[in-house]
């Protein structure tokens, strides 16, 4: 299937095309004004992608296989993992792993703010004290090594094919960066809209200084699993132009400061979260 094109290649093109998209609709229709310089902010959040882009590779060096598709091609080369026990058409086990592997990742997004020592990494993420298409990608390199071993560990279980793995990361990072874009949606849109997937408007409120709005809205794809869980708000308290985003911790300047944002999971408490 990517015969001539490797699939790091694919998604890389494809994150570059959905990046430039949604920043350039940032531009054009904002849903909410900035705050922090966006300049300071931006160039932060992008060294931190590239500095997670070398530690999966430097991963890669070290263990095969380390990444979803590798992990895929060897449970199909082993005959290991549920879908090739099953034996299922292919467009079932295309539609079935992408939503078993959506609420894993679901799963481990819920897990990173209940367990201390994995929100002492992850609260970087949710330190930007704006939400817009770079807070997408401003995950630390920890929790980036972390959730490679988890898609791994889930992909190696299911056995899904390479095809249904790349589809997933796809949507995936297209979803992310959808999600957390400062896109303004036409109301009758976003109802639509999250009926199915998560919308800018759905998961800003999980950025809320609030404790009770940061506890929901976990989902980056599908909608379904907040909602089933009992774990969705339809919108903040105090208006997506009122509310504020961050942590009530660290409402200064420090956020946009790429040394202390890669610093940020060894000072402080495990328990430092949001206003209640």
């Amino acid at each position: 299937m990517f015969e001539g094109l490797s699939d790091v290649w694919l998604r890389i093109g494809v994150f570059a095309g959905v990046f430039a998209l949604l920043a350039g609709t940032e531009l054009l229709r904002p849903r909410r004004r900035l705050h922090a310089s966006k300049a300071r902010r931006w160039a932060t959040n992008l060294a931190i992608v590239g500095i997670d882009g070398l530690v999966v590779r430097g991963m890669a060096l070290l263990a095969v296989p380390l990444a979803g598709t590798a992990a895929a091609a060897y449970a199909g080369a082993s005959g290991f993992g549920i879908f090739n026990w099953l034996n299922l058409p292919a467009s079932v086990e295309i539609a079935l792993a992408v939503v078993i592997l959506d609420f894993a990742i679901w799963v481990q997004h819920v897990v990173t703010h209940k367990v201390p020592l994995l929100w002492r990494v992850h609260r970087m993420h949710h330190a930007d004290l704006d939400i817009d298409v770079t807070t997408a990608i401003r995950f630390h390199p920890i929790e980036i090594a972390l959730s490679v071993l988890w898609k791994i560990i889930c992909v190696l279980i299911l056995g899904p094919s390479v095809f249904a793995v790349v589809l997933f990361e796809i949507m995936l990072n297209a979803c992310a960066m959808f999600s957390h874009a400062n896109i303004a949606l036409p109301a009758p849109l976003d109802r639509v809209l999250r009926a199915v997937i998560v919308t800018p408007d759905m998961h800003r409120v999980h950025h809320s200084v609030l404790g009770h709005e940061h506890d929901s809205n976990y989902g980056f794809n599908l909608s379904v699993w907040d909602k089933l869980f009992g774990t969705y708000t339809a919108n903040p308290e105090k208006g997506h132009d009122a509310m504020r985003i961050g942590l009530s911790a660290y409402q200064t300047d420090e956020p946009a400061k790429l040394g202390w944002s890669l610093l940020l999971p060894f000072q402080g408490s495990t328990t430092a979260r949001k206003s209640r």
